[in-house]
């Protein structure tokens, strides 16, 4: 059984700026795995998950380029989490708007600009 209870709830306004959101079940199938499998992505924050205002548990669609999980995500989240950033602060900060990316930071990752987005996540920590 997967522990939910260290999936944090993500308030309205965050859960809005993501927008596209996958069920578990969903991420799965993409990723052709099993769901057990997709709950280990989660623990070892390859993957992220929220609950939702809904309750329903989500990961945004956007941290996949088809059936792959986009290029440099699971290093993204390290650094973000690692400067003290919770699930809900790192949705934030990845689907907040940056004028000088241009875009999103998940946006510049998957346009093959991650080195750019850990620059900018490692910035944080200082």
């Amino acid at each position: 059984m997967w522990d939910i209870r260290g999936v944090a709830q993500i308030d309205p306004l965050a859960d809005a700026l993501v927008g596209d959101w996958l069920t578990l079940p969903e991420v799965a199938d993409r990723l052709g795995l099993p769901l057990s499998r997709v709950r280990q992505l989660l623990r070892d924050r390859k993957l992220l998950a929220v609950q939702r205002p809904d309750g329903a548990f989500g990961v945004p669609g956007a941290f996949f380029d088809g059936n792959q999980i986009v290029k440099g995500l699971h290093g993204t989240l390290t650094v973000l989490f690692d400067c003290g950033f919770d699930e809900p602060d790192a949705l934030r900060w990845l689907f907040t708007s940056d004028d000088t990316l241009p875009g999103t930071p998940i946006q510049a990752m998957t346009q093959h600009r991650g080195t750019e987005v850990n620059r900018r996540a490692q910035a944080l920590a200082f």
